[in-house]
């Protein structure tokens, strides 16, 4: 069983700064698996889900163009985290945020979800 459980998100102002967590737990955690990245993905109401950020398992990063310059995806792999720093809050930015993972092992390829957790930027 994989677990991926999102944290932080909330209620902020235009201009302000939110950090979500996402922690994966599981049998990822075997040292059988292998993480290729883990990303954040958002969706607004009516709007098809997209990526706002990946850290591939070389640590580079690709971001949204949206938001680049605002957005900071960063790990921690001693504790199986991911972090999405955001920067200058825009009320566009209003969505569920998910965390995604894809690991390897034996061969096979795994992709998990998290839950989403809901952030709002009011203007």
């Amino acid at each position: 069983q994989v677990q991926l459980v999102e944290s932080g998100g909330g209620l902020v102002q235009a201009g302000g700064s939110l950090r979500l967590s996402c922690v994966a737990s599981g049998m990822i955690s075997s040292s059988l698996f292998s993480m290729k990245a883990m990303g954040w993905y958002r969706q607004a109401p009516g709007v098809q889900r997209e990526l706002v950020a990946v850290i591939i398992s070389d640590g580079s990063t690709n971001y949204e163009d949206s938001v680049k310059g605002r957005f900071t995806i960063s790990r921690d792999n001693a504790k199986n985290t991911v972090y999405l720093q955001m920067n200058s809050l825009k009320p566009e930015d209003t969505a569920v945020y998910y965390c995604n993972g894809d690991w390897e092992a034996g061969g096979y390829d795994y992709t998990y979800w998290g839950q989403g957790t809901q952030v709002t930027v009011s203007s």
